[in-house]
């Protein structure tokens, strides 16, 4: 029987969910916890983080089951143009369905009706596939950081023009 899948915008009755899903994906990958978004108290409050304007967090649902997410965020020092590609997370069982490709194009299509014209994310080493994700989809590797890096430990800097 297919499954169904649902994409909608965050809302408060995710917190908790998102937050859970977020790291558990760290623990399942090995990667660090301290100075990226595992210890970033802002991963507890998503709903409350995405009534930012000009910013947006897509959910994914399998069958009614909240299995990810992905949006974007003008985070803070990014050039007026940029915004940030975050919280891209997507629970072990739903990879490989498209739902990931999907997550992203909804993100990077509201970047482009919030009007930016570039969208910069940062990785770590341990989310090698997600890497291969990005650059498949265009996103090119640079060799620093852009802004005020809030997750100091990520080690991998890309960008994408929209």
């Amino acid at each position: 029987m297919p499954k169904l899948i649902n994409y909608r915008k965050v809302k408060e009755s995710d917190n908790l969910l998102l937050a859970k899903i977020i790291r558990g994906v760290f623990i399942e990958h090995n990667a660090p916890k301290h100075g990226t978004v595992y210890s970033d108290p802002t991963t507890d409050n998503l709903f409350e983080l995405f009534k930012n304007p000009k910013s947006i967090l897509w959910v994914a649902e399998l069958d009614g089951v909240v299995i990810g997410c992905c949006g974007v965020y003008p985070t803070e020092g990014l050039p007026e143009t940029t915004t940030e590609l975050v919280k891209y997370y997507i629970l072990k069982e739903a990879r490989g369905l498209g739902i990931g490709k999907e997550l992203m194009s909804r993100s990077v299509s509201s970047a482009k009706e919030f009007r930016f014209e570039k969208v910069y994310l940062e990785s770590l080493d341990q989310f090698s596939k997600a890497v291969n994700i990005y650059k498949k989809l265009g996103f090119k590797r640079i060799d620093k950081f852009l802004g005020e890096p809030q997750h100091v430990t990520c080690d991998i800097w890309m960008i994408k023009e929209i």
